[in-house]
C-alpha cells in the first residue's frame, strides 16, 4: 500500500511576518492505493471543519514542516564520556 494523497483541511488563518493573511491547514489523513482501489484513512477531524478537504500530492519526509509552524528539534548532544552510556542503564 502506498500513499496516493494527503488529506488536508483549512482550519483557520494567521498573519505571517510580512503582514499577509495566510490559511492554516491541518492534515486529516491519507488516501492509500490498495489492491482493491483507493482507500481513505482519516486520522483526525478538525473542530469546526466545514466538510471540505483537499487531496494533495504527498510530501517527502520532513518537507514543509516549517511552513506549518512545527519546530524541528536539534540533534541530541554527543555523550560526554562520563561513563553513563545508554547500554549501562538497567531499563
Amino acid at each position: 500500500m502506498g500513499i496516493a494523497y494527503e488529506v488536508t483541511a483549512t482550519t483557520g488563518t494567521y498573519t505571517d511576518s510580512q503582514g499577509q493573511e495566510k490559511r492554516r491547514y491541518t492534515k486529516m489523513g491519507v488516501v492509500l492505493e490498495t489492491k482493491n482501489g483507493l482507500a481513505l484513512k482519516l486520522e483526525s477531524i478538525p473542530v469546526g471543519w466545514d466538510g471540505f478537504a483537499y487531496l494533495n500530492e504527498p510530501r517527502g519526509q520532513g518537507e514543509g514542516q516549517r511552513r506549518q509552524g512545527t519546530q524541528q528539534h536539534a540533534p541530541a548532544p554527543a555523550p560526554s564520556g562520563d561513563g553513563f552510556e545508554d547500554e549501562d542503564l538497567p531499563f
